[in-house]
């Protein structure tokens, strides 16, 4: 048999760039972080003690806010925002067509109606010309999602909402560290939503949390995740009394002390570990600007990107291969790629039962077909950096036209 030629594609039989698989995403523990958590699971405490409201200050004061509400999850937390904006049965939200499914899913989840707007073809953020056509008597908010980790045109979003009445959720998942026009992405919404899955830029394992400058929204959302009663275990146990009433129907969304203790270490490094992000986004941006049919997301001016993710998009012009096709060969490579996302009106529920489906939003579905992820987080090395690089002009040359 003849052996591949050199530089023949993995995917093809040939010797892939790396030996073992680089994750698009992954978390970073440190020995600090571990003993924060051990020092909570030896204490009085496990959950709805003392380091939930440590972490939740904590974090207010990081992103500029007057309070935050610790959550389980980001989806959690999105719903929490929902519900604490009041946002139910008649209403219309809008939300990007290029977003994970949580977005849209808490507004369901009051009964409400999503309504999905087109996004920018060059940054994939949420397109205000696109929300302008999307408004109807019936909508009552927009969600802002900070797709990658780079922040929206809020001041365009405002001024929108503003014209209308309309209340704003900031679906910050992927932006914590971010600055729009100077300002930490966390106080530019009437609610902000955050996610502390593995790969984003602080974890807790799960968790998430909501910011806002508003006391009734911050009460509400304290309650909602908490069944609707107005007190937790600790507050009762410190009052000495045991009465508590259920005023709304809520749910169990708390946070667990030993994973805000997590949350508290992972904080103090948040600087860093955008820092780091930001580097690796630095090199990819430096190592394709020469590259043909491979494009990096446009970076606004006035704002900074935390870099959750490096998406690039294709030319699919200037290739003989699909997105699909490419995605393979890089797998092949033991590159961890990955595509963020399938359009939200795109999936079978809401096909199905809010009867979206092709066309609705032609902008994101063209760029679905020519999106990828790469591997981005601040464990990575030169090295690893370097092999995706490398990985991306043996395949993308391998195609090109």
């Amino acid at each position: 048999m003849t052996p591949p030629a050199v530089g023949t594609l993995a995917v093809s039989g040939g010797t892939p760039v790396r030996s073992s698989l680089l994750a698009y995403g992954r978390q970073s523990i440190s020995d600090d972080d571990i003993q924060a958590v051990v020092d909570v699971l030896r204490s009085p405490w496990l959950t709805t003690g003392p380091s939930v409201e440590e972490f939740e200050k904590a974090f207010a004061a990081v992103v500029g806010a007057k309070h935050a509400v610790a959550v389980s999850n980001g989806t959690a937390a999105l719903h929490v925002a929902a519900d604490a904006l009041r946002i139910g049965p008649g209403d219309e939200v809008i939300v990007p067509a290029i977003t994970f499914a949580a977005s849209a899913n808490c507004v369901v989840y009051q009964g409400a109606k999503p309504v999905f707007a087109d996004v920018h073809p060059e940054t994939l953020l949420l397109d205000p010309k696109s929300v302008v056509e999307r408004i109807t008597a019936r909508t009552k908010a927009i969600v802002a999602v900070d797709y990658a980790g780079q922040p929206c045109d809020y001041d365009a979003l405002w001024e929108i909402g503003a014209r209308r009445g309309l209340v704003m959720i900031g679906d910050a998942a992927h932006a914590l560290g971010a600055d729009y026009q100077g300002r930490r992405v966390g106080s530019l919404t009437d609610m902000t939503t955050f996610s502390f899955h593995p790969v984003k830029q602080i974890t807790t394992g799960e968790g998430g949390m909501v910011t806002t400058d508003d006391d009734i929204l911050a009460a509400r959302a304290r309650v909602f995740r908490t069944h609707g009663i107005t007190t937790d275990h600790r507050q009762r146990e410190a009052q000495g009394v045991f009465f508590y009433e259920m005023v709304d129907l809520g749910f169990n969304y708390r946070l667990t002390d030993f994973q805000c203790a997590l949350g508290l270490s992972q904080l103090a490094r948040l600087d860093g570990f955008v820092a780091r992000r930001r580097q690796i986004a630095a090199e990819y941006d430096r190592a394709f600007a020469g590259m043909t049919a491979v494009t990096p997301l446009v970076q606004a001016s006035d704002r900074r990107n935390s870099y959750h993710l490096y998406v690039i998009q294709l030319d699919l012009e200037q290739l003989t291969a699909s997105r699909n096709e490419v995605f393979a060969a890089l797998r092949a490579e033991n590159i961890g790629v990955n595509v963020h996302y399938i359009p939200v009106h795109l999936h079978p529920f809401y096909r199905r039962n809010f009867a979206t489906g092709p066309g609705d939003c032609p902008v994101a579905e063209h760029v679905y077909d020519r999106i990828i992820t790469l591997p981005l987080f601040p464990a990575m090395s030169d090295g690893d950096v370097a092999d995706v690089v490398t990985a991306v002009d043996k395949v993308v040359g391998h195609f090109r036209r």
